[in-house]
């Protein structure tokens, strides 16, 4: 690079120039929007070494285990600046999610020293936490000596950073005074409607207001619409069937997977208030589902919306803004929507899933791992991520307070800062922390799919899934 144009980001740094200025005359230098967009970057990546000392570990090299994934896409796009800021080098291994957490869980449980940080979701810290295979971050986060004054830890949404920790208590409150920080929020999704605004103008319908009118209009969708089915929603045989839409509309109805009683847990799915929200959800998927819906997932949920097979989601806010965009067939068309589905609520309240960031209780450069762990997690990469990748959604306030994030994605995603904006407040995990979580969640999953397909009734089939889960959490010591 030219040292004309070295100056041009030497002035924005420093404030003398505005950032369309600099990609102005970055343009006539002939630098590509990438390669400006990078430089960009790198000027704010340096400017945060002003009051802490990146290069300690100069020279070090720590690998990283990571899931395939946008999220992880833009942390590559940007890992030279990296390199640079610290000296260190870092290498990495990618894994499709359909592996992915074996991939993990063989390496923690062997205690490997291999990888020195890695991806998880929230859910799997709950084992390897109390397992002592990963690492309590506070550790960190409140060592001065250890963390750059400008992390701003605080801008983490409230709601994000205690879905992360937890006091190893079974049934014990996310994000107590006690809690350890299992691992750092890195990216989000929340449980929303997205839906095709051309099938929805065809069938003269609006999105839906709440659960009993999504059932409605769903099945007119379904028959409006000659083809398309009105609502996709996950449903193979695995927790990841109940943690989105399911979960999120099941929440807004106050009810929880498990009660807390004196330390004990015990089955909450066999209430009344629980038994009406299911025959809804049942007798959704049952009119206007996917017809092989108990084999779906994330991605054929998603597959469908972009390639126009059905109307709507309700999944995570992500998959519509994936499914909007690309070669998808239908991109431009969706629009998204904040759901309650309680007609009592005042408003959403979503289950989240976090993609964040844990250190290898086994590593050997954990220091050094975690001057990654805050560069990765920090404004600066949330920010580059938002503005010029797919890093949706960003962790931190103050990225969505962002004007140029928030007017990139206005332009071309119908509704989805509207969604977010009225969803996040109350968007947490709803789950109840505990050891059995993957086991309870997957026989719920089952019990669904045996409702769904009529071989055991809504109200019999959650009476007989909460006497065994109460037996297994006796088994477990936990009941």
């Amino acid at each position: 690079m030219s040292e004309k144009a070295k100056d041009f980001f030497r002035q924005f740094k420093a404030g003398r120039i505005s950032r369309r200025e600099l990609m102005e005359g970055a343009g006539k230098l002939g630098l590509t929007a990438a390669a400006a967009n990078f430089m960009l970057n790198a000027a704010a990546t340096q400017a945060i070494a002003a009051d802490f000392d990146w290069q300690k570990f100069k020279g070090q090299k720590i690998k990283l285990l990571l899931n395939k994934h946008p999220y992880a896409d833009a942390m590559i796009a940007d890992i030279d600046n990296f390199k640079t800021l610290t000296g260190m080098d870092v290498s990495y291994d990618i894994f499709p999610e359909d592996v992915y957490f074996d991939k993990v869980t063989a390496a923690l449980s062997s205690k490997s020293d291999q990888y020195d940080a890695f991806m998880t979701g929230a859910y799997m810290t709950w084992t390897y936490g109390p397992a002592g295979w990963i690492d309590d971050l506070n550790e960190y986060i409140k060592d001065p000596a250890k963390t750059n004054p400008a992390y701003a830890w605080d801008d983490v949404l409230p709601g994000l950073r205690a879905s992360t920790a937890w006091n190893g208590v079974p049934g014990g409150e996310l994000g107590s005074a006690d809690a350890k920080q299992w691992c750092i929020p890195w990216g989000y999704e929340l449980n929303s409607i997205t839906y095709n605004r051309k099938m929805y103008e065809k069938a003269g319908i609006e999105p839906a207001k709440n659960m009993p009118d999504l059932v409605e209009k769903s099945a007119k969708l379904t028959k409006d619409l000659g083809g398309p089915y009105g609502i996709g929603v996950r449903g193979s045989r695995s927790w990841a069937s109940i943690h989105p839409g399911f979960l999120s509309g099941y929440s807004n109805y106050g009810q929880r997977d498990l009660k807390v009683t004196d330390g004990k847990l015990s089955a909450a799915m066999n209430t009344a208030e629980s038994k009406a929200y299911h025959k809804l959800f049942v007798e959704m998927v049952q009119n206007s589902g996917p017809k092989n819906w108990s084999t779906y997932t994330w991605y054929q949920v998603g597959t469908d919306l972009g390639a126009g097979a059905s109307a709507t989601i309700f999944d995570a806010d992500i998959l519509g803004y994936f499914m909007n965009g690309g070669d998808n067939k239908e991109k431009g068309n969706l629009g998204f929507h904040a759901f309650a589905a309680n007609p009592d609520a005042k408003a959403p309240t979503p289950n989240v899933w976090i993609w964040s960031l844990a250190m290898n209780a086994a590593g050997k450069q954990k220091d050094a791992a975690w001057y990654f762990m805050q560069w990765a997690s920090s404004t600066e990469h949330d920010m580059f991520g938002a503005r010029k990748m797919d890093f949706v959604n960003p962790v931190r306030a103050s990225v969505w307070k962002d004007e140029e994030f928030r007017s990139r994605i206005d332009k071309s995603y119908n509704g989805y800062l509207a969604q977010h904006d009225a969803s996040a407040p109350g968007a947490k995990i709803y789950f109840t922390p505990q050891p059995l979580f993957f086991d309870v969640t997957t026989q719920w999953a089952e019990t669904l799919q045996k409702m769904v397909a009529k071989e055991v009734p809504v109200d019999d089939g959650l009476d007989q899934l909460a006497a065994s889960i109460d037996k297994q959490l006796k088994d477990a010591g936990l009941g």
